[in-house]
């Protein structure tokens, strides 16, 4: 049984996938947010080559251009983006992990494998792999309860 408590951040992406969605600085907001909307995700890594600079989320964007009133398709990212960066080795656990997102209040985070992203886990995907775990501990219980032990 693996519950949330045992499992790693890099576990979890090897189930989960390690692609990463990423950005250039010198790109327009307007392209970022159509990035995010074609890959389905609320952030993307901003980068240079392999270098994380920083991150760009759907949360940014509302913030720092539509109620200041810039244009998407001025404002580069590196203008908006989040450079204080909460990132996570691949050897944190799930449990500690969705601590940490909740302390820094973050949806999105970078899982480093030393100076690399490793991949990136959101605040959905910490909640959906505990209550799998949580589902699954319920199942080898009922059946421990009915006599059934699993081996």
């Amino acid at each position: 049984m693996t519950t949330a408590s045992q499992t790693t951040l890099g576990a979890l992406l090897d189930r989960k996938g390690r692609e990463i969605y990423t950005i250039t600085p010198q790109a327009t907001v307007y392209e970022a947010i159509a990035r995010m909307s074609e890959k389905g995700v609320g952030a993307l890594l901003v980068m240079d080559g392999a270098r994380l600079l920083g991150i760009v989320s759907e949360r940014d964007y509302t913030r720092k251009v539509i109620l200041q009133g810039r244009s998407s398709k001025e404002t580069r990212v590196e203008e908006i983006m989040t450079r204080e960066l909460v990132v996570a080795p691949q050897s944190m656990v799930v449990d500690d992990a969705m601590r940490h997102m909740s302390q820094a209040r973050v949806r999105h985070l970078p899982v480093m494998a030393g100076d690399q992203v490793a991949g990136v886990v959101s605040i959905g995907d910490l909640v959906k792999w505990m209550i799998s775990a949580q589902e699954e501990t319920i199942i080898q219980l009922r059946h421990y309860i009915a006599g059934d032990y699993m081996t």
